[in-house]
């Protein structure tokens, strides 16, 4: 276990804030959160299952901040919620079953390719359109693989869910923002009860970075009506290549040591 500087606390909950703030806007703030902890010295696993504690902190604040303006219709939410929370917590199992050297090798290469998938995904509607699959379907079918996601990794579940209920629930903008949080609020919890059981979850930088995602989250969900995703979405691919990088250029990162020797 490193040893943690209140100034090294102080920097993770800023960031924490600048990640709910814009998670809750337009989702991707573990791609700000997840390498800041990697970066501050925990290993991927204790990085991931802290990430989870404050992610669940902002997405919980966010889906309360939607909920108070009655934008959930909880019948149709809760199966969604429910089999996220069970995907959540089956991928936080599968996270503990991965060595050390495969996650640190992974987790570069995972932050690229969500990049680029918010690089080149479609643009989302403001307008509600035919949906192209059940809530059945939905909820039994896509939130699971994208609660299992979130528990192995977590970084874009949240525009990976927002996509999902725009284009397969013909949800429009707005309406897809409120059930995101919702079922990726679910999927944190279930992921992290299971970290909590083995003790990954480093306390002191997990509670303070929940502050920080709490009042940012709160800040992002009230902002959401009036400002979009085009300058924020930028900012997180950059953001994301940058730590990526990052990572790849530590000496000691499996995937670097395979490709130079």
């Amino acid at each position: 276990m490193i040893g943690i500087e209140s100034e090294t606390l102080l920097i993770l909950g800023f960031i924490a804030m600048l990640a709910g703030f814009f998670d809750a806007i337009a989702g991707g703030g573990g791609l700000i959160t997840l390498p800041a902890l990697l970066l501050s010295g925990l290993d991927p696993v204790s990085a991931i299952a802290t990430n989870k504690l404050q992610a669940a902190s902002a997405t919980v604040s966010a889906t309360a901040a939607f909920a108070r303006k009655r934008l959930i219709e909880w019948r149709s939410g809760w199966p969604i919620a429910l089999m996220a929370f069970i995907g959540g917590g089956v991928g936080a199992l599968s996270v503990s079953l991965l060595s050390k050297s495969t996650l640190e090798a992974c987790v570069p290469v995972l932050l690229i390719i969500t990049a680029f998938y918010f690089l080149f995904s479609p643009k989302l509607g403001n307008q509600e359109t035919k949906a192209k699959v059940s809530a059945l379907t939905f909820s039994t079918l896509v939130a699971p693989v994208i609660g299992f996601y979130d528990g192995v990794f977590g970084p874009g579940v949240g525009s990976f869910f927002m996509v999902s209920f725009v284009i397969l629930l013909g949800l429009d903008l707005l309406r897809a923002m409120s059930y995101t949080k919702l079922a990726n609020a679910s999927s944190n919890i279930g992921a992290l009860m299971i970290f909590m059981t083995n003790g990954a979850i480093v306390l002191p930088i997990a509670l303070t970075m929940a502050i920080g995602a709490f009042i940012g989250a709160q800040l992002g969900a009230r902002c959401a009506v009036r400002f979009g995703a085009r300058l924020i979405r930028p900012l997180l691919i950059t953001i994301c290549c940058l730590m990526a990088i990052k990572l790849l250029w530590n000496p000691n990162n499996p995937l670097r040591q395979f490709v130079f020797g």
